[in-house]
């Protein structure tokens, strides 16, 4: 037997990569699954050229045995094997990799079936294991090596009676502490699960001996078993994503889909995408039939599945989605990925930026398709994600709104349904240059808006708004085919005639005085004034400027109220043509305590039907019950 010492002023660096590089202890497994195929791709490849070297493909397997008692793990591979010399420097210098000197030799073909590429993730076992020992033939030698560590001082070799090729890799799991249960990871089903998870797509079979019970015959009613241990493969080997489509049916993507997810409803879409070229990668998207329990929870976390060659790399990638699509649920195969020497995470690179690119633009162009061949699916879709969509479209100051535009839809008053805007200015009057919306909290009480009456008697659509996102996103977008946005709420809807306008100037010029001493009565109002924009209303409220009132309602709204003292500056306007207009001027020559009684109750009239809140309720219902007491 001979010792000796790591190649790297070992202690210091393996402590290193152990506690730093590697954050999740489940991932050695997986590192060590990896090892074991690129040792039978390797012994593949060299038969493709060697004659001399036959191999049947359909024999090369990776092992794992488990020894709860003996505390051990064993995983083990009939691939392309090591040497003495290839034992000590591939596994007695840390982060020297064989894997990546044998593609340097290599077409960039074959290459991509190779996984390990930093020689370090072997020693991610050493987390879960206070010694380790590998036995290994090689299949240019005669000779069989054993190579032990305790993973500290270094490392010892020794010959071994090892007859075939291959390598076997057999862990001593560390004792439980209190903080950490070893023994977790000596569990037939914890097994399972980690090749499930990480190794499920290897394109070598994964074998272990399982238990399984099975009943036998028994004399009396009881029924009765007895343990057997039986070969089981544990992955699948070739993902759903990597076959042809006339290999998979509807049922197999939506079985794959609910499984994977934990969704307990087929999605509403399944998106298939593969890509070849500068950046090359294989996936399916899925679109959830409804909003995953936790999805406004803030702790919700977006991203897909990122694989590289069949090997999970990161169990939700959130760089492949934008924030619009944090619903979207799939898998990423790809080789091309740059990733950090753990294997873990992800570098930044252009590469991943442009998945992320190339994910976004299939996604719309396969909802625009939905949208236009499928409308009933789509309606469905977006009134379960129509919210992060429309969100999107303000978002980072409205960076993303030329492509979403289109995705977005609502209410129609005149065609009582969700239409797109690209409907709404089709089905435009011939007059008409903008588009109007207005905004509540519903439907039925947008309907129902003083200003709603003036819009319709034009024969012009308005868009009716119901949620607090709506407004935002209409300001972002500014303007649709040229046709600008406008708020009914507005103050200067500017829909009057020239007669119209005229007699409503003379009407706030006769009265300046009274609509003053209102405007002094009514603090929170920027000017109050005499309308013809409404039909049977008395009374209604509009804003000046950028916000509305619907706008102020969602900033008061915030957790922490409205800290930054967004207002919209109202404006209170009196029906010129309502009875109560000639009232107020009466009550203003004649008796002044009950004009002002009448302006309360106006204004606070017109903060209800604008869904505002009445700030001393019970002074309005005694100013009412005075007047109609008398």
């Amino acid at each position: 037997m001979e010792k000796k010492q790591f190649k790297s002023e070992s202690k210091r660096i393996l402590d290193l990569m152990i506690n730093s590089i590697y954050t999740n202890k489940d991932i050695f497994l997986r590192e060590l699954i990896s090892n074991a195929s690129d040792a039978l791709d390797k012994l593949y490849y060299r038969s493709l050229t060697d004659k001399e070297l036959k191999v049947d493909k359909d024999k090369l397997e990776i092992n794992i045995d488990f020894d709860s008692k003996a505390r051990t793990i064993t995983i083990s591979d009939n691939g392309i094997g090591m040497t003495r010399e290839e034992l000590i420097n591939n596994l007695g210098t840390i982060a020297k990799s064989g894997t990546l000197e044998f593609k340097d030799g290599m077409s960039e073909q074959d290459k991509e079936n190779m996984i390990g590429q930093f020689g370090v993730g072997f020693y991610s076992a050493f987390m879960v294991s206070d010694k380790i020992t590998v036995t290994s033939k090689s299949i240019d030698s005669k000779d069989a090596y054993v190579w032990e560590s305790l993973g500290v001082d270094g490392f010892t070799i020794d010959e071994s009676s090892k007859k075939s090729n291959g390598t076997t890799v057999v862990l001593h799991i560390k004792e439980d502490t209190e903080e950490i249960n070893y023994s977790d990871y000596l569990d037939e089903y914890r097994i399972k699960e980690l090749v499930h998870k990480y190794s499920n797509y290897i394109s070598f079979p994964i074998k272990m001996m399982c238990e399984h019970k099975e009943q036998v015959d028994s004399k009396d009613d009881k029924p009765k078993y007895k343990t057997v241990k039986e070969e089981e493969t544990l992955n699948s080997m070739v993902p759903i994503w990597k076959k042809s489509k006339n290999e998979v049916s509807e049922e197999d993507y939506n079985n794959f889909y609910m499984e994977r997810f934990n969704d307990y409803d087929k999605p509403i879409k399944m998106i298939q995408t593969s890509v070849e070229g500068k950046i090359s990668y294989k996936g399916l998207l899925f679109i959830p039939s409804h909003t995953p329990f936790n999805y406004y929870d803030k702790n919700y976390e977006k991203g897909l599945s990122l694989y590289s060659n069949g090997v999970l790399i990161m169990d939700k990638c959130g760089d492949l989605l934008p924030d619009y699509f944090a619903f979207v649920k799939g898998v990423i195969d790809s080789e091309d990925l740059p990733l950090n020497i753990s294997r873990e995470t992800l570098q930044e690179s252009s590469s991943l930026k442009l998945i992320e690119k190339n994910i976004d633009t299939k996604i719309i162009k396969e909802l625009e398709t939905m949208q236009s061949d499928d409308r009933e699916k789509y309606i469905s879709f977006f009134n379960t994600f129509g919210t992060p969509i429309k969100y999107g479209v303000y978002d980072n100051f409205g960076e993303n709104k030329d492509k979403l535009k289109d995705l977005v839809m609502f209410y129609s008053n005149n065609e009582d349904k969700l239409i797109t805007l690209k409907e709404y200015v089709s089905n435009m009057k011939e007059n008409q240059d903008k588009i109007y919306y207005a905004s509540g909290s519903s439907i039925e009480k947008v309907k129902q808006m003083p200003q709603v009456d003036q819009v319709k008697d034009k024969g012009y659509d308005i868009l009716l708004l119901t949620e607090y996102v709506d407004e935002f996103c209409l300001t972002a977008l500014a303007e649709y085919d040229n046709h600008k946005f406008v708020n009914i709420e507005k103050d200067d809807l500017d829909l009057e005639t020239k007669e119209e306008k005229e007699k409503t100037e003379k009407a706030n010029k006769e009265s300046t005085d009274m609509l003053s001493s209102m405007k002094e009565l009514i603090k929170d109002v920027e000017e109050v004034r005499f309308t013809n924009k409404l039909k049977n209303n008395p009374v209604c409220l509009t804003s000046k400027g950028e916000v509305s009132i619907e706008m102020q309602k969602v900033f008061d709204a915030m957790p922490n109220g409205n800290n930054m003292g967004i207002k919209a500056q109202m404006v209170l306007e009196i029906n010129e043509n309502h009875k109560i207009a000639s009232r107020l001027k009466d009550l203003y020559e004649n008796n002044k305590d009950e004009f002002n009684n009448y302006t309360k109750i106006l204004y606070n009239e017109a903060r209800l039907i604008a869904g505002l809140p009445i700030d001393n309720p019970t002074e309005l219902s005694n100013l009412i019950s005075d007047i109609m007491s008398k």
